[in-house]
């Protein structure tokens, strides 16, 4: 592999991780508090995905296509692994959140490390085997028109996501149908762009919610900055300088969205008329 690959590999990742680690930590701060070590987790972890999956598929992340669906893929499995992390792994006192964080049914923490484990495994069966359905999908020939094969594949991220934070946030939000079917939605869109830079459904899957993700963290936590997220609800900041501290932070995070967006033009714009794998709209 050139060495220009692993460049790449290493920039989208720690861009990627950089974006992932400014949103939460602009949102979750002024409660918790900031510290380095915390903050440069998603960097770290995501730039090592990046490049694994570089190793892994030797000349599939060139140019400005590649790129893209770099950043999104990585992007995915980043909150995908921290999540799982957070839910069913991590001991972390909980009297802090108003909804939980570690896995809970009806708002009521599961207290047997044992069971959130299990359940926790059982839980990336789960991801995993979809994303092995989404390769054999793109191996069988089912006859099915191809945009209904990737609606399939690039929603699929996005009913786990619905259905994952329904199961944490409706006991004590309630149901929000607005809000259920709305990362569905954006997954389907963002698929359907990524099918034109891509023909690998495992990474319309996988970047359909990286996407999906940044724009909805986008949209709620620099949209609505004063606005207390869900498991702060009823909560005060307990840092109130850090209100002022975290824009520090914005530039950075506007710079990337900048250039992933611009680059996620040019792919599409060079992609398009070009390739016959895509969704036509």
């Amino acid at each position: 592999m050139m060495s220009s690959d692993w460049i790449l590999a290493a920039v989208v990742g720690l861009a990627a991780g950089l974006h992932c680690a400014t949103w939460g930590m602009y949102k979750d701060g002024p409660f918790e508090g900031f510290s380095w070590r915390t903050y440069m987790r998603s960097p770290v972890l995501a730039t090592g995905i990046a490049l694994a999956l570089a190793a892994l598929f030797p000349g599939e992340f060139r140019g400005a296509a590649g790129a893209t669906v770099l950043f999104g893929v990585t992007y995915g499995l980043e909150r995908a692994f921290s999540e799982i992390y957070k839910t069913f792994i991590r001991e972390q006192d909980q009297s802090k959140y108003t909804i939980p964080m570690q896995f809970a049914v009806f708002g009521r923490v599961v207290k047997s490390r044992a069971v959130r484990l299990a359940v926790g495994a059982g839980y990336l069966a789960v991801g995993l085997a979809v994303l092995y359905g989404t390769h054999r999908l793109q191996m069988a020939d089912t006859g099915m028109p191809r945009v209904l094969e990737i609606f399939l594949v690039s929603s699929a991220g996005g009913w786990i996501s619905a259905f994952g934070g329904a199961w944490k946030d409706a006991p004590i939000e309630g149901f929000h149908t607005f809000k259920f079917f709305r990362s569905p939605a954006f997954a389907f869109g963002y698929g359907a762009l990524l099918s034109m830079l891509t023909p690998r459904y495992p990474f319309l899957f996988l970047g359909a919610i990286g996407y999906t993700v940044a724009t909805i963290e986008t949209y709620k936590t620099f949209f609505f900055p004063n606005k207390k997220r869900g498991k702060f609800q009823g909560k005060e900041p307990v840092f109130q300088d850090f209100l002022r501290t975290r824009n520090r932070f914005v530039p950075l995070y506007v710079a990337i969205t900048l250039v992933v967006l611009v680059t996620a033009g040019v792919a599409l714009s060079t992609a398009q008329g070009t390739t016959s794998q895509g969704v036509a709209f």
